[in-house]
């Protein structure tokens, strides 16, 4: 499996602009608005926020994998995120987050939903990795990188 199969262009996000939890949220669902008219944004933001309750996907090293279900998904949902100041995301080391993949799935997908989370902490454990996906160049250089992996 390749994460980059998983990825549209569109939907990396080279300059967050969020100060929150709650923003980066919303900032990182807000080109589903566009490109998916039918898809209720403001609801699949509760339910990111709802899990965030649950426990935070902050998961350290300047991580946060946020993740949900949605019922009237047809498909997993990548959107991957970028802020180089970095959000108080509650991570588990208590460290800001600047590194954000966000996974939406459809509620009857459980074993793909949890494939591709797996897939994204495995890349994300190296660390070569993340500093390239913090100082790729602008938009076209994180794309570049995403589609290698």
């Amino acid at each position: 499996m390749k994460l980059g199969d998983y990825l549209e262009k569109d939907l990396v996000l080279s300059e967050l602009t969020s100060a929150t939890k709650a923003e980066v949220l919303n900032e990182l669902i807000t080109p589903l608005s566009e490109k998916y008219p039918e898809m209720d944004t403001n609801q699949a933001v509760r339910v990111l926020l709802d899990r965030e309750k649950l426990g935070t996907t902050g998961i350290g090293d300047g991580i946060a994998i946020p993740h949900g279900k949605l019922e009237d998904l047809d498909k997993v949902i990548v959107i991957a995120g970028r802020s180089k100041t970095g959000v108080e995301f509650d991570a588990l080391d208590h460290k800001p987050c600047s590194i954000f993949f966000l996974v939406l799935a459809p509620e009857s997908v459980a074993g793909m939903h949890l494939r591709i989370l797996a897939q994204i902490s495995r890349i994300l454990k190296d660390s070569e990795f993340r500093n390239e996906f913090i100082g790729a160049d602008g938009p076209e250089g994180l794309w570049k990188l995403l589609q290698g992996v």
